[in-house]
């Protein structure tokens, strides 16, 4: 099952069992993400990690302008040369 309509949260599973006497597991399953959606975005995010890394920006000017921490882009740099290598060479 997963969340008709879904949107980023701004809380945990745990806050919201919490405030709605239910178990995280129980809103972890109504909320998910579809795992294909969460797959694309990623790709997007690496994608645009691996673009502005291109362009010559350092890691610390590519966490400011994707809005995230630097050691998170070192990890989408290493998923996308990681994925890159695991394709077949044609």
């Amino acid at each position: 099952m997963s969340a008709e309509t879904p949107v980023r949260r701004n809380r945990t599973a745990r806050e919201l069992a919490d405030r709605l006497g239910i178990s995280p597991r129980t809103v972890r399953k109504i909320m998910a993400e579809p795992r294909g959606e969460y797959e694309a975005r990623a790709a997007e995010r690496r994608q645009q990690a691996v673009e502005l890394r291109a362009q010559g920006l350092k890691y610390r000017e590519i966490a400011e302008e994707m809005g995230i921490q630097i050691g998170a882009v070192g990890k989408l740099l290493h998923d996308a040369r990681k994925a890159e290598a695991a394709q077949p060479a044609s």
